[in-house]
């Protein structure tokens, strides 16, 4: 394939983000404009690692799609450079379209979305693996309208062991009570983050009212170790406020699945909105489920009531498997504090770790609420 980089459209601490224009004669059945994300090949073990899970889900039409990679003279003429292609989203990420959007969607929008985030963590979760970041700014907006999840740099196996502890995985403010008190990341984290971008959507303020840099570990300990839920916005109708509470189930065995959540009156109506009723990874959506016992057929994996592991953490916690388990609030605190590898906290603005991909001339339309 004969490629030219075009303009650079996101930068992180692990990758750059830049236009990529084929030029092949028409010989190549690649898209003509793509955007490839390259690191120096000795620093590509995340676009390595992330370009292995997507091969694995190019059936879902929720999903961004991944062409190649290829090896090639980088940034650094001392090193090549490992480049990943991967389909374009003129509309940039979806934090960029509510911003532009006045700060919330209409809810006939955020239901759309939200199904079509549902649709796409079902088949996350039934190829076996759990994304571990989702948010706004993981989310890219297609030139039709639509979304896709991407950015699976931090996503892993279902079932592994997370080695880094005491480092967290993904973006503080949209993590869930288990990831923070047990170094737990699996299907249930996924639905929580979920919840935390609906509610964004909806409202245009992040689902935790945090300040900044200084109010992390206070924030840290609200999500792990208090009963304060996430702030469900007013502007949301009683459907909406319901799929969110499904959503914010501290007992990870409450917690609706992504299967669940589809079945439910706030995206099951939303089906009319999407043209795309055939996607390969789509399945009609059975009677809408009126509370949990609806779901007799559902079996989640053991683990311990979060509610009853925080109620314990002021004497002491038991180990709990596949899990760290810490004396007190204040050591798990601690650890994430000072512990090797501390966490970037530059995660929470738009530079840094996280790439942020910005729009290119082209703002999709929304649909009017009225």
């Amino acid at each position: 394939m004969v490629w030219v980089r075009g303009a650079t459209v996101g930068r992180g601490s692990f990758a750059t983000v830049s236009l990529a224009f084929v030029h092949d004669g028409g010989e190549s059945q690649l898209p003509k404009l793509m955007a490839v994300k390259s690191a120096p090949l000795s620093q590509s073990s995340f676009l390595q690692h992330e370009e292995s899970i997507l091969t694995r889900l190019q059936h879902c039409p929720y999903i961004i799609r991944c062409f190649s990679h290829d090896l090639a003279a980088g940034f650094d003429a001392r090193e090549q450079s490992y480049n990943l292609f991967l389909e374009y989203a003129s509309g940039g990420t979806l934090s960029d379209l509510v911003r532009r959007s006045g700060g919330s969607f209409p809810e006939t929008t955020v239901r759309r979305f939200t199904r079509s985030l549902l649709e796409g963590l079902r088949s996350i979760h039934a190829e076996g693996y759990v994304h571990c970041d989702i948010k706004l700014q993981n989310i890219l907006v297609q030139s039709d309208g639509d979304v896709r999840i991407a950015d699976f740099g931090l996503a892993k196996k279902t079932g592994d062991k997370v080695d880094d502890c005491p480092r967290l995985r993904g973006t503080p403010i949209y993590m869930s009570p288990e990831s923070v008190t047990r170094n737990e990341y699996e299907e249930p984290a996924d639905i929580w983050s979920l919840g935390c971008a609906v509610a964004e959507m909806a409202s245009g303020r992040p689902a935790w009212r945090f300040s900044g840099d200084g109010d992390v570990w206070a924030l840290l300990l609200r999500i792990g170790f208090g009963d304060e839920l996430p702030e469900i916005p007013a502007e949301l109708s009683d459907e909406g406020k319901d799929f969110l509470r499904r959503c914010f189930a501290k007992d990870t065995e409450k917690r609706w699945t992504a299967e669940m959540l589809l079945g439910h009156p706030f995206v099951a109506d939303s089906r009319s909105f999407d043209d795309d009723d055939d996607a390969e990874c789509c399945t009609p959506v059975r009677s809408s489920p009126k509370g949990i016992l609806d779901f007799s057929q559902w079996v989640s994996p053991a683990s311990p009531s979060l509610s009853t592991c925080a109620a314990a953490s002021l004497e002491s916690l038991t180990p709990s498997p596949g899990g760290c388990c810490y004396a007190s609030p204040t050591e798990r605190i601690g650890d994430l504090a000072t512990g090797q590898g501390r966490p970037e906290w530059s995660c929470f603005s738009s530079v840094g770790f996280w790439i942020d991909v910005r729009q290119v001339g082209f703002v999709p339309k929304l649909e009017d609420s009225s």
